[in-house]
């Protein structure tokens, strides 16, 4: 009998640990690693690209460096005094010149040829399916789903709370924000006080939140998991208590939340050949809320 019970007690003991184990990693995906590198792994197409224009420009960065470094070194060692006492007296040289500016513009081009598709990618907003209000304070985040009429403020969890469930103090917050995934959603970010930042490393994006004026980014999370950010703008003096958890779920399971909060998912007008059950009128569309100011871009 003791043998069965101190057998269950082990268990017990394992199943908890997968279990706690596993809540860590799933809490994991999308934060910052200690001693971390490199980017997180990307949740979004744009971050994705960030990634690939990164390990592009990365090597033309440190050939540059060690070739300066290169020239340094030579010109200490072969030109100081005491190897060449009588320096030679010439003003300029034209091949040089010419190779000096030439290159230089060759790997702008190529960086510019990179760049410049990703930071349209980022700018230009697509057709959206949802529209996110993200409004910052000191020090907090309020969020809005201004067509599906949810509302909610989110503060830092506090660590007591955090580390009795397993997730990462700093970083998870009393109200996390849901996001369906494989669905574009246009964020418009504003604040009532100071400039904050609304920054989630693992989506590509950081935009200002500035009072009196409304930023716009846009998002599509194609896998689910937990994705934590922090505002990246200087904001006082609880500036690192102003994180930002971001659960990407299912569409069903979306729903099933904003249902929690109050709001209502609209549903659209029947497909083509279907018709409205009798006695009943199919509900025209409904016009997106218009946002508190006109986006700056």
């Amino acid at each position: 009998m003791e043998e069965c019970v101190k057998r269950g007690v082990i268990v017990a003991a394992c199943a908890g640990l997968s279990a706690l184990l596993a809540g860590v990693a799933h809490a994991a995906v999308g934060a910052p690693t200690p001693g971390g590198l490199d980017f997180q792994p990307a949740a979004t197409s744009v971050m994705r690209e960030i990634h690939g224009f990164h390990n592009f420009i990365l090597p033309i960065i440190v050939v540059i460096s060690l070739f300066v470094l290169a020239l340094l070194l030579w010109v200490i060692v072969r030109y100081n005094k005491r190897a060449n006492p009588t320096p030679h007296k010439f003003t300029h040289n034209m091949a040089v010149e010419v190779i000096w500016t030439i290159v230089p513009v060759l790997i702008l081009v190529a960086i510019a040829w990179k760049s410049f598709p990703l930071i349209y990618m980022q700018e230009r907003v697509p057709q959206a399916e949802l529209t996110l209000k993200v409004t910052g304070n000191s020090w907090r985040w309020d969020f809005e789903y201004p067509d599906l009429g949810v509302r909610l403020t989110s503060n830092l969890l506090d660590e007591q709370t955090a580390q009795a469930e397993g997730r990462p103090y700093l970083l998870a917050t009393d109200a996390p924000l849901y996001v369906p995934v494989d669905t574009t959603v246009r964020v418009l970010v504003t604040s009532n006080d100071v400039i904050h930042a609304f920054a989630v490393p693992a989506f590509g994006i950081k935009e200002d939140a500035i009072q009196g004026r409304v930023n716009e980014t846009w998002f599509n999370v194609d896998r689910e998991g937990v994705f934590y950010g922090q505002c990246s703008e200087l904001c006082g003096i609880n500036h690192a208590y102003m994180p930002l958890e971001i659960r990407a779920v299912s569409r069903a399971e979306f729903e099933q939340w904003v249902a929690a909060q109050g709001g209502a998912v609209a549903s659209g007008p029947p497909a083509e050949g279907e018709q409205a059950p009798s006695g009943e009128t199919a509900p025209a569309p409904q016009e997106p809320a218009s946002p508190a100011a006109t986006p700056t871009r």
